[in-house]
């Protein structure tokens, strides 16, 4: 029998465990920081006509003209910057990734983080040095500057704010990382609807920074559509490295529509907001759960036993996400989305169950 083609794989793929998307039939889904708003059903029956009437027997506009202006007036996105789209922001982490491939080259980021940091890295052959956070979950700037001295990274992945952390890191602690930084930086700001700072207005101060976002928690998950702004010069070179008709027809004229409602998002964001801090205050007062503050759609929090409160809330019909054993700083966190006033009293109710039965 011929040997298997398994083995043409690159070792450290074999390695790698798949990503794993938890089934949330029937259950209230408060795992994936997604927006739990539905749009306004005049708005829904609108686009309804729009894809009715899309020529879906055509590929896209590649270069998604229409839409890459609505995204410059809706998110303020400077004319002298270029803007990149993705299936998604995953496929932009793959493109920066592939783009700085070279032997021996170098991704660094902080963790905990987000996990597709380190997964692409590994997709693309490059090396993550990942520099652990302070306990507090701030940024450990002494040992981060001293990896960039150490390793010279070829590309630095921030979340701002964290995932799964939630916390928005010091400004000017992550300006000094810049700085310092000889190759891209990029700035995954996946949450900036809910937090207070961004640094897409400082691009220009910065030669080798480039700002990505995504329209996912914005209530557009399943569109698939991410962005990254960056210096003209730098984005024509990850062009290069993006497939043709990567953002469908359909992603295109829907986006483009619901990006026009920039009352709408604001009052959604808002209204996140607001649940988040009713949240966090319903957690903060149960006894021996430790809730982390947030500038995202979702809290962070750790107890005892946190597996079998996990478990204790899908029986209780709520998914939310298990970081326990994810990372050493995570031991016994849970996390969860933001949901709506009905979700989170769910969900509360669900909790304070789960936590009675262990």
């Amino acid at each position: 029998m011929p040997e298997s083609p398994e083995h043409v794989i690159r070792e450290e793929i074999r390695a790698l465990a798949p990503y794993r998307v938890h089934d949330a039939s029937g259950l209230i889904k408060l795992d994936a920081m997604e927006n739990p708003f539905e749009l306004p059903l005049a708005l829904r029956e609108e686009i309804g006509y729009l894809v009715r009437d899309a020529a879906i027997n055509r590929y896209p506009d590649s270069a998604a003209a229409r839409l890459k202006a609505q995204l410059r007036e809706t998110m303020g996105i400077a004319a002298d910057s270029e803007i990149l789209l993705g299936n998604g922001s995953d496929e932009l982490i793959q493109m920066l990734a592939l783009a700085v491939a070279k032997p021996g080259a170098v991704l660094l980021g902080v963790e905990p983080s987000f996990a597709m940091f380190g997964l692409v890295a590994a997709y693309a052959g490059l090396q993550y040095r990942p520099v652990d956070l302070n306990r507090d979950f701030s940024l450990d700037v002494v040992q981060t500057l001293a990896a960039i001295d150490e390793y010279h990274p070829a590309l630095v992945l921030i979340a701002y704010p964290n995932n799964p952390t939630g916390n928005l890191f010091d400004a000017d602690a992550l300006a000094q990382i810049i700085r310092a930084a000889p190759g891209l930086v990029v700035i995954d700001e996946a949450y900036h609807a809910f937090a207070e700072s961004s640094f897409l207005p400082r691009l220009n101060e910065f030669s080798n920074l480039s700002v990505m976002r995504t329209l996912s928690k914005l209530g557009l998950a399943g569109l698939r559509l991410g962005f990254l702004v960056g210096h003209p010069g730098l984005v024509a070179q990850l062009e290069k490295l993006r497939l043709p008709y990567n953002v469908n027809v359909l992603t295109q004229i829907v986006a483009e529509r619901v990006l026009r409602e920039t009352a709408l998002l604001a009052e959604q964001a808002g209204a996140i907001k607001r649940e988040r801090r009713r949240l966090f205050g319903a957690l903060q007062s149960i006894r021996g759960v430790t809730a982390f503050p947030s500038s995202g759609n979702f809290i962070l929090f750790c107890v005892s036993h946190a597996d079998a409160v996990f478990e204790g809330l899908k029986q209780r019909g709520v998914l939310i996400r298990n970081l326990n054993g994810v990372h050493r700083s995570l031991a016994g966190c849970l996390r969860v989305t933001v949901g709506t006033p009905q979700q989170n009293r769910a969900f509360m109710r669900a909790l304070n169950e789960s936590l009675e039965a262990v």
